[in-house]
């Protein structure tokens, strides 16, 4: 196995650091997505109960 140079090491840390950025990206798109679902159904759910509609699963 041979020794990287100084110059690949740093690409080595920047690619590395990219793909963290990325993946960090990620979870917090996918995280907001979820938190705004849940926003959503809870207002579908207290505007369907102001209306009088059954709720729930079994219905």
């Amino acid at each position: 196995m041979r020794r990287l140079t100084p110059e690949e090491l740093a690409a080595r840390k920047k690619r590395n650091l990219a793909i963290a950025g990325a993946l960090v990206g990620f979870i917090v798109l996918v995280f907001a997505v979820t938190v705004l679902n849940l926003k959503r159904n809870m207002d579908a759910r207290t505007e369907a109960i102001a209306a009088g509609q059954p709720v729930g699963y079994a219905q």
